[in-house]
């Protein structure tokens, strides 16, 4: 393997590894790998930045999946639904401005998003918590809508745990 791969490779881990903002660490890892006086200052092709912009993805989905997962609800690491719905746009954004493709993850999400609500739903039905949907019913109907997933595939009465 050459400096360059081992430098895209230590980049990528280190955007995986990288805060709520991936998409920051992604734009620090380019300016380092190309700019920055102490950095390599490498001349890189366009194709030469994709494992850069997966992993700008993969932290995406494991910030999404953490506040999609019932068992952080009540973790400090839990953002709501809310955050899970910002990160889901940028990550929409980051797709659409770099022509990445995020259909890919996008049933992944879908998946996660029906078993958490499911999930909230029949706890907060049983009386066993309040509900942590820190969102509003149309903010979340949009969600639903962008990931492509019908109402009807989630339990009656996920809209009761919305904010008004």
């Amino acid at each position: 393997m050459g400096d360059i791969e081992n430098y895209l490779l230590e980049e990528a881990f280190a955007i995986e590894q990288s805060g709520e903002m991936p998409e920051v660490a992604y734009h620090e890892s380019l300016y380092f790998l190309t700019k920055d006086k102490d950095g390599p200052c490498l001349r890189l092709r366009e194709e030469q930045f994709l494992p850069l912009k997966k992993a700008v993805i993969q932290r995406y989905i494991a910030i999404i999946h953490r506040d999609l997962i019932p068992e952080n609800r009540d973790k400090q690491i839990y953002r709501g639904v809310e955050r899970c719905v910002a990160n889901w746009q940028r990550l929409n954004t980051f797709c659409q401005r770099t022509g990445m493709d995020v259909n890919p993850v996008r049933e992944e999400v879908k998946a996660a998003l029906i078993s958490f609500l499911n999930r909230e739903v029949m706890d907060c039905r049983d009386g066993n918590r309040a509900s942590c949907i820190n969102c509003k019913t149309t903010r979340l109907e949009e969600f639903l809508e962008d990931l492509g997933l019908d109402s009807g595939e989630l339990a009656e009465g996920w809209q009761s745990l919305c904010l008004l």
